[in-house]
């Protein structure tokens, strides 16, 4: 009898505890990027009234005889299961898809957290709710990412130099049914019929480039078919007037290199390219004391010669003039990305991520966040996207809670805890009864 009270008391004991637990799932039903708790029980030692026995030729073995002396607690687990994301919309908020935490200093202490609401302080640093500052790496000032973990700061007021174009890709295609361009008089310039200063059947693309200083500088390409699988490229200055007194120079620079050569074309259709004699770049000298002798790359690899439409164009010109930050926006892959006022996006740091052998194995600290311990390992931190989760901007990691999950647990918990005080009442009243016996 003794023995059933003290069990009921530990069973009791057990299912209070089950009861906090989930009491404290469900408080943070709502609460970003929590991960629920879950209580698991095990026996407690067994008296043993009498030991087993082998079989013997003239009798059968027999099993041990044990009384259980009650439950204790086992385990009190975190699950870190997937929470649904809730989209927010506010650029600021970043939800973990998949494995990873995000790291945060708090002193000199590094902690993790999957909520990912963000701010950021008076000093452009991106921190927590509470003020713990989000770690990530830097960007160096060519772009590439620092391999040292720091504090990710945001400054509102950063400002890119101007950068000078130093290529220009075309792309397209040039008609392989075009008539070739003649040359009637033989004077070496090519028949223009219609009197526009370009020649019969010739494409011409304007471009526009950037010197040292940020200053546009109008530049046209015009290709003519000179025969069945050649062009003809020439870039002209539209700024330039020789027949002008005195002449009109322009930027484009004659003299240093080149500004035409030849496209020729194989029975595919695909540029063929000749490493002996490559396109060399054309040279300008802007005005206004810019860098004098700027070379700008010519790429036509991706210009195409086939019987359709002539589609030639410019793809892309590299360089840019000077900006402001307007906007940032946070990638799949953690990169901060800030948008610059000349139109250029460029990385301005990127988010880290940490993962652990055991994540059941971290201590939570409050707050949202979690604290490594002896048996969770050491974190294992990097970019999102290399055996991490993904990011989701503009998203949060709801709590993993499921209510209808907790309210049945609570169900068998609280009967449980029912039971368990009848055994203790039961146990009073046998005793009760052999204390009734003298009377």
């Amino acid at each position: 009898m003794l023995r059933s009270m003290y069990s009921g008391i530990s069973g009791m004991k057990n299912f209070q505890t089950k009861l906090d637990v989930i009491g404290n799932n469900i408080a943070n039903v709502n609460t970003y990027g929590f991960k629920k708790g879950r209580a698991t029980f095990q026996d407690l030692m067994n008296q043993t009234i009498s030991g087993a026995s082998r079989a013997t030729e003239n009798r059968g073995g027999q099993n041990a005889q044990q009384v259980g002396l009650g439950a204790s607690l086992s385990t009190i687990d975190t699950i870190h299961t997937q929470g649904s994301l809730q989209t927010t919309g506010r650029a600021l908020d970043v939800a973990v898809s998949g494995d990873g935490f995000f790291t945060v200093r708090n002193g000199n202490n590094e902690m993790y957290t999957r909520a990912g609401n963000f701010y950021l302080d008076s000093n452009g640093s991106l921190v927590t709710g509470q003020g713990n500052l989000v770690q990530g790496y830097g960007v160096n000032a060519d772009g590439t990412v620092q391999n040292a973990l720091g504090d990710i700061i945001i400054d509102s007021d950063a400002t890119i130099p101007p950068q000078a174009t130093g290529n220009v890709t075309f792309d397209g295609n040039l008609k392989a049914s075009q008539p070739i361009a003649t040359d009637t008089d033989g004077d070496g310039v090519f028949d223009d019929t219609d009197g526009d200063g370009v020649a019969d059947g010739a494409i011409a693309i304007d471009f526009t480039v950037k010197d040292s200083l940020g200053q546009d500088i109008d530049l046209k390409v015009t290709l003519i078919k000179t025969a069945e699988k050649e062009w003809k490229y020439e870039v002209t200055d539209p700024s330039a007037d020789p027949s002008a007194t005195p002449p009109v120079l322009g930027v484009l620079d004659t003299s240093a290199t080149p500004s035409s050569g030849a496209l020729k074309f194989d029975e595919q259709g695909n540029l063929r390219l000749d490493p002996a004699n490559p396109i060399k770049p054309i040279t300008i000298n802007p005005p206004n004391g810019a860098v004098q002798g700027q070379e700008v790359n010519l790429d036509f690899s991706n210009i195409t010669q086939f019987d359709s439409s002539n589609s030639a164009n410019v793809d892309t010109v590299d360089g840019n003039a000077e900006g402001s930050l307007e906007s940032f926006n946070i990638g799949s892959s953690g990169e901060v990305n800030g948008v610059y006022s000349n139109g250029e996006v460029r990385v301005v740091s990127q988010l880290a991520l940490a993962t652990f052998s055991n994540p059941e194995g971290l201590t939570k600290a409050g707050n949202n966040l979690f604290q490594a311990s002896n048996n969770s390992g050491l974190p294992n931190v990097g970019v999102a996207g290399e055996g991490r989760g993904s990011l989701q901007s503009g998203s949060l990691e709801m709590s993993n809670v499921d209510l209808s999950e907790e309210f049945t647990e609570m169900i068998t918990a609280q009967r449980g805890f029912q039971a368990n005080t009848r055994i203790i009442t039961t146990s009073d009243e046998i005793l009760q009864e052999l204390v009734n016996l003298k009377r």
